[in-house]
């Protein structure tokens, strides 16, 4: 999954930007959760996709 497509799932889950550093996007919810997001011009990783897929509550 590229990051484009994982940002536009986590906005639609109420996700919001609220900075960038360097190649690492930070996106937080009201219920105070956090998540990371890698931005590289590839597909995540699958372990690092599982891994903010599960600290988003998404699954």
């Amino acid at each position: 999954m590229k990051p484009k497509e994982l940002i536009k799932i986590l906005e639609e889950n109420g996700f919001i930007f609220v900075r960038q550093t360097g190649s690492h996007a930070i996106y937080k919810k009201i219920d105070r959760k956090i998540v990371v997001v890698p931005i590289h011009n590839r597909d995540i990783p699958t372990g690092t996709l599982n891994g903010i897929v599960k600290d988003a509550g998404l699954k």
